[in-house]
């Protein structure tokens, strides 16, 4: 398959090329575009083969559910059984914006985009050429991140066709995302909400609005390999770079100095090591290769680079890679949600001063 892709202003997106894209998606094609949190990979999402497509084009498992994209809040109604009245009051909130809601299914949804499952999880994006793109082709998208499954997900074009070209036929390039993380999920089917995957809208900001709010416990754990998966990333592993990856956490001179031990250590075993830290500790590795991920001063600058340094790790072939831990702030837990996955949790504490290990 020979991969188009064509470039789109991001904040007014072209016409023509916005009207090229829909018609693909209306064949039945599949199209990865821009959104505010990460690039997706479109297809038609009432049109079971486009789904299918979708799932044979990342070599996703069949039962990690898609999620389908609207641009209007009346398109959700024939998607779905019922519209709970939390769930109103969410999207009252935060929609447009970067959080994807699982509702009882209507029968008009197809299995194969849920994953076998009789919910459904239904986002309506801010970014312009998404919106754009799915007035445009008058129809929901269903778009899982435009990766090949289990890399880090794109947050560039680039990113995409390094994963997918040939594999799809367009590649909409509007430019870096803004976000750089996956969007917030939440079950709105029983009583109270529950966040199935953590992202930029927090699990304050739900409470504050809600009054309460739990998290599932695949978010905290080790994901259990019998679990059928409501949301997408609860279940597999996700984002994981080429190399073994450990995770060190403790204060900061306790991290600095373990991580510069152990790098030493495989530096002399002839293995090529990186770091990701910040920018604050940069010096501390001296002359260690480094990936600054942002500032502890503004965390949005360390969600969105995770994923394009955890990629840099691929391009340099790295054996080894050590990362600081960022579980500070209000995005820490969907910081940590990632890079904890893509690490395969394995995690280095300090406990009482002393050396201690998860894994």
């Amino acid at each position: 398959m020979n991969t188009k892709i064509l470039t789109v202003n991001e904040y007014d997106p072209e016409p023509e090329v916005i009207r090229e894209a829909a018609q693909v998606l209306k064949d039945g094609g599949l199209v990865a575009f821009p959104t505010e949190t990460v690039y997706g990979l479109g297809g038609d999402g009432l049109n079971p083969e486009a789904s299918g497509k979708i799932y044979a084009a990342k070599g996703r498992p069949s039962d990690n559910p898609l999620i389908l994209h609207i641009a209007e809040r009346e398109e959700l109604i024939p998607l779905t059984a019922e519209i709970p009245q939390m769930a109103e009051r969410l999207m009252d909130t935060f929609w447009p914006g970067p959080m994807t809601l699982i509702f009882r299914k209507s029968e008009q949804v197809p299995y194969e985009t849920t994953g076998g499952l009789d919910t459904v999880a239904v986002r309506m994006p801010s970014h312009p050429v998404a919106r754009r793109l799915i007035q445009e082709a008058g129809l929901p998208i269903a778009a899982p991140s435009a990766n090949l499954s289990g890399r880090p997900s794109p947050t560039s074009a680039s990113h995409v066709e390094e994963d997918l070209n040939g594999r799809i036929d367009m590649i909409l390039d509007g430019g870096d995302v803004q976000i750089g993380l996956e969007s917030t999920i939440i079950d709105v089917t029983g009583d109270a909400p529950v966040i199935l995957r953590p992202g930029f809208i927090s699990r304050e900001d739900v409470e504050a609005l809600m009054g309460s709010c739990t998290l599932d416990p695949a978010i905290v754990g080790k994901p259990d390999l019998n679990l059928r998966p409501k949301a997408p990333g609860m279940k597999y592993r996700h984002y994981a770079p080429q190399a073994d990856m450990l995770i060190v956490e403790g204060d900061p001179d306790f991290v600095t100095r373990t991580i510069c031990a152990k790098a030493a250590k495989d530096l002399a075993e002839g293995k090529k090591v990186a770091v990701l830290c910040t920018e604050e500790s940069r010096a501390a590795y001296g002359d260690l290769s480094c990936h600054t991920v942002g500032t502890r001063g503004n965390e949005e600058t360390i969600a969105h680079n995770l994923f394009r340094c955890l990629r840099e790790f691929d391009e340099e072939k790295v054996d080894m890679i050590y990362s600081e831990s960022f579980r500070e702030g209000t995005l820490g837990g969907a910081i940590m949600n990632r890079l904890l996955k893509a690490a395969g949790y394995h995690v280095l504490q300090q406990i009482g001063g002393a050396h201690g290990s998860l894994s």
